[in-house]
């Protein structure tokens, strides 16, 4: 179409391809509901003053004159029900596209919008379009890039991943059998959730997410904790929803409960005031004994005492991807300790003096001799917790006043070793932590706690992120990027856009860069740092 300065156009029509992929040509037959909008002299458009015209017959060739007002204006197919107008439309669905050429732009005419009868979807057509024509061919060409990405990935015998630590086409691990084999040999593993009798729902609709999209395959067990006994009806319902054994333990008071060697006069006070300041759980006390409990007493359980490893499950979470492997054989076959998915950014008014605390442990520790150290700064990941860089376009969203950036992994996910958190090296760590008594005098959370403790205490690569998990626990979600993720493991990703790793919220850009690495696959198997 020509533009009110003389300018040529051309007008596209959403449609989509029949089941061979034809391609549309000329004199293949189109419908399509043209709304033609009236503007007001400073070019704005006049809410509900446009005319509505069918254009229904065959697509003319490219080059062919048409007056195409004309042609409308004689059609007595006249819609009602029109779309209302929106100038900000600057996106088009993905379908291919059929060109109607020519059609000329009266003056005073702002913009015409061209609507699929079959599939009403619409196209704004303006001055703008040129732009929205390259954001277009970037998604193709992006989209094709990701086609052959994916066929020159299943040529391969050997499924070989491009990256590592990535969202990418992890085909290797997307075979449609997984790794999951008749009579298959479970690891010494088990789902773990804390919850209580009223949260009974929340944790049946958890249940429900994880054994259909990977429990019902392995059936391990379920360790359910409780300060409390659990009821009858509790048991009944989680014992009918799990496909493995479930177990019910009651956690002991010295366990839960708050230590008698605080005082109560200072925690009531910074209760209260955390409380009046707004800060996030600041006046909960149930949640101080969860956070401590997490921290340095569920591995402890002697229902737990069994197993090796476990994957921590709450209340209201879903997971929205068939798992493409077994979680817990990755952990044991590549010696790993901690697992996650999502890390995030701390709120440092809940941890005020936990650093302190932290660097005069560090310090303690650097005073033993080498055989009695358990911090080596050349293998661990403390420049995680401490890189405050600009990483692309991106500096970290909360600066801290101390050196800690406030990264930590968010541990309502997590997958781990029973073994690291059992051993006298972790419990050196956080009893020096327990003592200071910020659990109750502040509001120390356990995902800080674990998150500073894996990066000190471990290897970098013993700790692993789980990109292909897509995971929710309100308010964030993470959910696989590549197309043959979100494919094969047959994805329901609620609302995409929202995908905590890949926004500056996200610490994950600081764990490629400090943690376990990012390297991508070459020819003849040569890996580059």
């Amino acid at each position: 179409m020509e533009n009110d300065k003389g300018q040529l156009v051309e007008l596209y029509v959403p449609r989509k391809c029949s089941a061979t992929n034809r391609i549309i040509k000329a004199d293949d037959h189109a419908s399509v509901q043209i709304n033609i909008a009236k503007v007001d002299a400073d070019g704005r458009a006049i809410p509900g003053e446009y005319i509505t015209y069918a254009l229904s017959g065959s697509v003319r060739a490219r080059g062919e004159s048409d007056d195409s007002l004309n042609r409308l204006a004689q059609n007595d197919g006249l819609l009602k029900n029109v779309w209302s107008y929106s100038p900000e439309v600057t996106t088009i669905d993905y379908h291919d596209m059929l060109t109607i050429n020519r059609i000329i732009l009266a003056p005073g005419i702002l913009s015409i919008i061209i609507t699929s009868h079959l599939f009403y979807t619409s196209l704004i057509c303006s001055n703008k379009l040129s732009s929205i024509y390259q954001a277009k061919s970037n998604e193709v060409d992006l989209k094709y890039n990701n086609i052959q990405r994916r066929k020159f990935v299943f040529e391969f015998e050997n499924h070989l991943k491009l990256s590592s630590n990535t969202f990418d086409n992890n085909v290797h691990r997307l075979k449609s059998d997984n790794d999951f084999i008749p009579n298959y040999q479970k690891e010494n593993a088990t789902l773990l959730m804390l919850v209580r009798n009223q949260e009974l729902e929340g944790a049946l609709d958890s249940m429900r997410s994880l054994e259909d999209r990977f429990n019902r395959k392995y059936h391990y067990d379920w360790v359910f904790l409780n300060d409390v006994p659990f009821t009858e009806e509790f048991i009944e319902a989680t014992t009918f929803m799990a496909s493995g054994i479930t177990k019910y333990g009651l956690i002991p008071s010295a366990h839960w409960n708050c230590p008698t060697w605080i005082n109560q006069t200072e925690y009531e006070i910074n209760l209260a005031k955390m409380e009046h300041d707004g800060v996030l759980y600041g006046g909960s006390k149930s949640y101080r004994n969860m956070c401590r409990f997490n921290s340095g007493f569920f591995f402890r359980q002697s229902i737990l005492g069994e197993y090796d490893y476990y994957f921590r499950v709450e209340p209201h979470v879903n997971y929205f991807c068939d798992f493409p492997y077994d979680p817990f054989k990755i952990m044991r076959q590549k010696h790993l300790k901690y697992g996650f998915v999502i890390g995030i950014y701390e709120y440092e008014n809940t941890i005020e003096t936990l650093w302190d605390a932290i660097e005069e442990y560090i310090e303690l520790d650097q005073h033993l001799s080498p055989s009695e150290q358990h911090i080596d700064m050349s293998s661990n990941a403390y420049k995680f917790i401490t890189d405050k860089t600009k990483i692309g376009a991106y500096k970290p969203i909360i600066d801290s006043h101390s050196d800690y950036n406030l990264c930590h992994f968010w541990s309502n996910f997590e997958i781990g070793d029973l073994n690291f958190f059992r051993s006298d090296k972790y419990l050196k760590f956080f009893n020096h932590l327990d003592q200071k008594g910020g659990f109750y005098y502040e509001r120390w959370g356990d995902a800080p706690i674990h998150s500073i403790a894996v990066s000190l205490l471990l290897n970098k690569d013993e700790i692993i992120h789980f990109d292909e998990i897509a995971y929710a626990h309100a308010p964030f979600n993470t959910c696989p990027i590549s197309d043959s993720g979100l494919l094969y493991q047959r994805c329901r990703c609620q609302n995409p856009n929202d995908n905590i790793a890949i926004t500056p919220h996200s610490c994950l850009m600081r764990w490629w860069k400090n943690g376990s690495g990012k390297y991508f696959m070459k020819e003849d198997n040569y890996m580059e740092e």
